[in-house]
């Protein structure tokens, strides 16, 4: 495990990553969902893909990544670039779980791997907007704990600055960039996924021009499960060049 520090609007963003097979030429990068880190995507494909370098990369605020600003999915897209040109490294292929399939979107590289990528706005359920018009309409009142008893689960224990961040991030539509994309995509869905339901998947698929859509059986985390089909299709589609 190595780090970098990067200086971005005069804050300095202390990033942890990790690289397998280092001594490979061709690189990948691997970049989780929010709240999570860089543990559970090698734990999917650290074993996999072994003719390529692996860059696995904490992003700021979660894992062992520092940060103390307020975020956009852009500004992520421009602190992992800077990274990337930190080490040196032009990858090959981006992949991303959930948020970090936005992140990825924006890097343009050659390919592109969504796993249940987030960006495509949902219909809140009933409950969920009832508990959203009481929290704007209590917080004007001052009550500090009305925050604790609405924040999603996503957003519960974050700091000041990763909560607004949260806010800017959960609901953004990324359609438009999307569409703009000109990556070979190849976007792997959870059947069963709740968080980034199947439809959403589908939506994507069409917006990227050049994509290819792959339901398998599973939740938000279903790539835990199928990391040796999803490699086994990257590989054949890297091998095509």
């Amino acid at each position: 495990m190595a780090a970098k520090e990067i200086n971005y609007k005069n804050k300095t963003v202390k990033l942890s990553y990790e690289i397998v097979n280092p001594s490979k030429d061709e690189a990948i990068l691997i970049l989780h969902g929010w709240g999570s880190n860089k543990e559970i995507m090698k734990q999917a494909f650290g074993k996999m893909l072994g003719e390529y370098k692996h860059i696995y990369l904490d992003m700021p605020g979660f894992g062992a990544s520092t940060n103390e600003m307020i975020l956009t999915t852009k500004d992520y897209a421009k602190i992992v670039t800077l990274f990337l040109e930190l080490l040196n490294v032009k990858p090959t292929l981006a992949m991303g779980h959930s948020f970090g399939g936005k992140v990825a979107t924006l890097l343009n590289t050659k390919y592109l791997a969504l796993l249940s990528s987030a960006g495509v706005v949902t219909e809140k359920p009933w409950s969920i907007k009832v508990k959203i018009a009481t929290f704007k309409l209590l917080k004007p009142l001052g009550f500090k704990k009305i925050r604790e008893l609405f924040v999603a689960p996503d957003a519960q224990g974050m700091s000041h600055e990763m909560y607004e961040t949260f806010k800017n991030v959960v609901d953004e539509d990324f359609e438009n960039e999307f569409s703009k994309s000109e990556s070979t995509a190849l976007c792997f869905w959870g059947i069963d996924d709740t968080a980034t339901p199947l439809y959403t998947g589908e939506r994507i698929s069409e917006l990227i021009e050049k994509s290819k859509f792959y339901p398998l059986e599973g939740d938000h985390f279903f790539f835990l499960k199928h990391a040796e089909f999803i490699t086994t299709e990257l590989e054949k589609a890297l091998k095509k060049g």
